[in-house]
């Protein structure tokens, strides 16, 4: 079977990777993958540290592209794609512009689309924005939906999708995060950003790990989440890890509020790797991540989400994620009682995984007939 995988931003290769080797370890599988590059730099450090090899690489990224000129700029772009390389599949991930415009250029070829990290919704056509929308547009199009939870299932056959179209599977992510694990902790492994953050993070201290992107929380939504960080810095026995975000609508608004504070430490994105380091260091997480909510139970780590809808409901559900919103009051109170009262989750099993999604999927895709 012919089987292209299609991703553009660092998230999907993150989780799409584990799902490349396991297909490579089959003679079954032809494999080839196509990046969009809709992300660069942050793209190509995952790419390294996975070791996936890129056959075609549309190389899209722009200064301060629009949404709708990405998106034509995919659907062009597939064309040549698909006339070199005819897959009998092609496998999308989860809820980005490279996902849904993928999935649209391989229907207009009738080629049939899978898609991983199927199911998750707000039905907040805002919230999270575009995503929520590429994920239904991409589920009106899919033929096969690989789910991570019953909670995403449930989602789909309430949509009409037939239930012999949908495979549950858990989350690549935490796949990923188990392979990540296992190399970084390798005797002999050096990664030099980790041994750079080793001489840098406050030791000694209750690290409180934030990251944000989000576009709904442009704006006064990081305006308010730094007052608050500012006044949780306050705290002795706190240290506060930033890697800002290179979008200027965050970068501007951190760096003026949040730059030369006691107790806030404000550096560059860190690779993936370096970052599943700083999770581990941390004692809490801050951020508005849909792959940190999933990633976070496997670390016994809980996770304030600076968002008032999720798409995944199963971590708030299990206590793991707390929604929060960008209100710098809930945000200071939440993060003081964790601060002063957690002291590990009663039940860590990960309702997104175990780490073996991609064997699963790999198992239904032997038997997957594409015509």
């Amino acid at each position: 079977m012919k089987i292209l995988l299609c991703f553009g931003t660092r998230p999907e290769a993150i989780k799409m990777a584990p799902l490349y080797h396991e297909l490579k370890k089959h003679s079954f599988f032809e494999v080839k993958v196509c990046v969009t590059a809709q992300h660069r730099e942050m793209l190509d450090q995952v790419l390294d540290f996975f070791e996936v090899l890129t056959d075609y690489d549309l190389d899209l990224m722009q200064p301060n592209q629009t949404l709708n000129g990405l998106s034509a700029r995919i659907l062009k772009g597939m064309d040549s794609i698909f006339v070199k390389y005819l897959p009998d599949l092609v496998l999308v991930h989860g809820d980005t512009t490279t996902s849904s415009m993928v999935a649209l250029a391989a229907f207009h070829h009738s080629i049939k689309v899978g898609h991983i990290e199927a199911g998750l919704r707000t039905y907040n056509k805002q919230a999270p924005f575009p995503e929520e929308m590429n994920r239904q547009l991409t589920s009106r199009i899919a033929d096969i939906h690989f789910t991570p939870t019953s909670k995403a299932t449930q989602n789909l056959l309430d949509e009409g999708i037939s239930k012999n179209c949908i495979v549950e599977t858990g989350n690549t992510v935490i796949d990923a995060l188990f392979w990540t694990i296992k190399k970084i902790e390798t005797e002999n492994y050096r990664h030099p950003e980790i041994e750079e953050l080793k001489n840098s993070i406050p030791k000694g201290k209750k690290i409180v790990l934030v990251t944000g992107h989000r576009r709904e929380n442009f704006g006064d939504g990081f305006k308010n989440l730094c007052d608050a960080l500012c006044t949780i810095s306050e705290r002795d026995d706190v240290a506060i890890v930033y890697p800002v975000h290179l979008n200027p609508n965050v970068k501007q608004i951190v760096y003026e509020k949040l730059s030369n504070k006691e107790n806030i430490h404000l550096i560059s994105p860190v690779s993936y790797p370096a970052f599943v380091w700083l999770m581990q260091q941390s004692f809490l997480i801050v951020s508005d991540s849909g792959g940190i909510q999933e990633e976070a139970p496997s670390l016994g780590k809980p996770v304030l989400v600076t968002r008032t809808v999720s798409e995944r409901p199963e971590g708030v559900a299990a206590g793991f994620s707390i929604l929060v919103g960008t209100d710098p009051e809930k945000i200071m109170k939440t993060v003081y009682s964790i601060l002063d009262h957690f002291s590990g989750f009663e039940k860590p099993e990960n309702p997104y995984g175990m780490g073996d999604a991609s064997q699963k999927i790999i198992s239904y895709l032997k038997y997957f007939k594409a015509s």
